[in-house]
């Protein structure tokens, strides 16, 4: 059975070269700026284990501090030699029940080099699996275009006129504003005619 639990900055030693290794380094967060993050309590590092083995499986890291209420999923991955044996369903449950008193849960997908958009297809899908929708909005990672879900949980997923707010508000817990300017592009969601 897997088990869920919040890791500190030891752990995030041992954990930032997994996400190196599975995100991109345009959309990677300054390993300093999560270690202020936790400290602060902006962020929690999570570790999902089998609670048998103590074997960690998988990883995410979450902004769980917002002016509006929700938390952002910024990194979820689980470890390349558990990965197609249903593990990522049972770890992404068990953060989704994690944050189930909170107006929500966002997450940014992007996929650098994704030439024929089946490796954001496949995210949407398995989001989607969960009962994450996507919402209209203007936000650049590292240069790629982001499609940006949330998991309405006690709020509402009709957040696009806000969105780019709570994102600008979890990434300035992270980067300074140097980092802000080269890393992420936040504006309103285009007006619908």
């Amino acid at each position: 059975m897997l088990k869920l639990r919040a890791c500190g900055h030891r752990d995030l030693e041992r954990i930032y070269p997994a996400f190196e290794l599975d995100f991109d380094k345009k959309e990677l967060l300054p390993k300093l700026g999560v270690h202020k993050a936790l400290l602060r309590g902006d962020a929690e590092l999570l570790a999902v284990y089998d609670e048998d083995t103590g074997i960690e499986v998988a990883y995410a890291l979450v902004g769980v501090r917002s002016l509006y209420g929700y938390v952002w999923l910024k990194y979820f991955s689980v470890s390349p030699w558990y990965r197609d044996k249903g593990l990522g369903v049972q770890a992404m449950r068990l953060i989704n029940r994690r944050y189930a008193d909170r107006q929500g849960i966002l997450a940014e997908l992007t996929a650098f080099g994704d030439e024929d958009g089946s490796t954001l297809r496949k995210l949407r899908r398995f989001f989607a699996r969960f009962g994450y929708v996507e919402i209209p909005s203007d936000v650049t990672i590292g240069g790629e275009k982001a499609c940006v879900v949330v998991k309405p949980l006690q709020g509402s997923e009709e957040i696009s006129p806000y969105v780019h707010r709570i994102l600008r508000d979890f990434y300035s817990r992270v980067l300074t504003g140097v980092g802000m300017q080269r890393m992420v592009e936040l504006r309103p969601a285009p007006k619908e005619e």
